[in-house]
């Protein structure tokens, strides 16, 4: 994301800059024939940019964040279970509240399925 303003004396004035894909969009890892990241190296290297439409009818993604390991790792083997979830973990070494550490993108056929799927496996996640 980047912000930029320039003032009335004409000086440039930078709030922001995130020059990397954010994190909302994660999801096109599973879910697009082009990645935001693949999207993100093709702009860099002035290739053609990929088609972002989505490979199936629907998606949803989960954020991980640290609340969930307040009582140690959690046990991922219902998540991977699911034949529609995909689970990505950040690698980030110390887990905290609020802090997001991986996220997990369902899969699915329509919108409402996939939004269920989801938030049946969300709701593991916080009884764990």
């Amino acid at each position: 994301m980047r912000r930029i303003f320039l003032l009335n004396d004409g000086q440039l004035l930078i709030n922001e800059i995130a020059p990397r894909p954010h994190n909302s969009g994660h999801f096109s890892i599973d879910a697009c024939i082009t990645s935001q990241f693949e999207q993100q190296v093709r702009t860099l290297c002035q290739l053609p940019l990929g088609s972002t439409a989505m490979k199936i009818p629907a998606a949803v993604m989960i954020n991980l964040l640290g609340d969930i390991w307040q009582n140690g790792k959690p046990d991922w083997r219902f998540v991977l279970n699911q034949p529609t979830a995909k689970l990505h973990l950040y690698g980030k070494s110390e887990a905290r509240p609020g802090r997001k550490m991986g996220h997990i993108t369902v899969l699915g056929d329509t919108l409402q399925q996939t939004l269920n799927n989801a938030l049946a496996i969300k709701a593991t996640l916080s009884k764990r």
